[in-house]
């Protein structure tokens, strides 16, 4: 599919243009219904929007925040999440904002999904911009290649917004995970996908082509038509 593309010289400059469009797609939901759904991913990638879009002069009082996935751990363990959002999205004025965490106390996801599907089920859908990320194997959220739990995160039929997964291979953070399904990750006003380096953009190259979304999951984003796709990427 076509997409809207957007570079950048570098990944601060391009955290900071990324943070200004959903800033403005955050303000317009605001005035239009009085609140607003934003949806991150993990990792290294989006910490320079995170700490761009958190200086933001909005009413984040009315805005939620929640994950595409986490891993199952503890928000101040070292490679969760949700410890990335709040120590650098959930700062300065966007402290104030209303976030929803994927992980409970219980052990496993299997233990803790039905907790976290009431809280999806409470969010103020659909979301006004879901960002995107992509692994080096084509992943997005949890949803890894040819994974089994994967027939199920695509079926648009399953009742759930969210799905425990297996722990993934290295050189995945090895720990089970707890995921948004295709169905809640594309209902959504605007899907970015936000990436960085030449190996990246030639792997979303090789997406975009025709093949099974099993192989390369971020093809959910790319093989549709629903949902308009922006991509943010800096060399």
């Amino acid at each position: 599919m076509s997409f809207h593309t957007h570079q950048a010289p570098d990944a601060q400059t391009l955290g900071d243009n990324l943070a200004r469009f959903v800033a403005a797609r955050l303000r317009n939901s605001l005035a239009e219904r009085g609140e607003a759904l934003l949806i991150v991913s993990g990792g290294s990638t989006p910490q320079p929007f995170f700490k761009a879009l958190a200086q933001v002069d909005l009413d984040w009082s009315k805005v939620t925040i929640t994950l595409a996935d986490d891993r199952w751990l503890q928000p101040h363990e070292q490679d969760s999440n949700e410890r990335t959002v709040r120590t650098t999205l959930l700062q300065g004025p966007a402290a104030a904002a209303n976030f929803v965490s994927l992980v409970t106390p219980q052990a496993t996801p299997e233990e803790g999904w039905a907790e976290v599907e009431r809280r999806l089920q409470a969010m103020p859908w659909p979301a006004d911009v879901t960002i995107f990320g992509m692994g080096g194997d084509a992943h997005t959220a949890s949803l890894f290649p040819n994974c089994p739990e994967l027939p199920l995160a695509l079926d648009d039929a399953h009742v759930g917004l969210s799905l425990p997964i297996g722990a993934p291979t290295l050189p995945n953070v090895p720990v089970p995970r707890l995921t948004l399904t295709r169905r809640a990750l594309l209902h959504t006003h605007c899907a970015v996908l936000h990436f960085t380096g030449a190996a990246k953009w030639d792997l979303l190259t090789q997406a975009n082509a025709a093949g099974p979304v099993g192989d390369m999951p971020i093809r959910i984003v790319l093989h549709q038509d629903a949902v308009p796709v922006h991509v943010f990427h800096a060399a």
